[in-house]
């Protein structure tokens, strides 16, 4: 039989490493803009202003 409890810790340990693996590479994205804030940013058009259907 499975042992349920040790998937689902398995799980959610990969799940938080996911989210400090975001939340981290935000934060230094975040202080690259900050150290240059003459960056030029380039918002792009979301999908639906581009005619894009699914």
């Amino acid at each position: 039989m499975a042992d349920y409890k040790e998937l689902y810790l398995e799980m959610v340990r990969g799940t938080e490493k996911s989210i400090n693996i975001l939340i981290d590479t935000q934060r230094k994205c975040e202080e690259m803009y900050i150290r240059n804030p003459d960056t030029e940013i380039t918002i792009l058009p979301a999908e639906e202003d581009q005619g894009y259907r699914s």
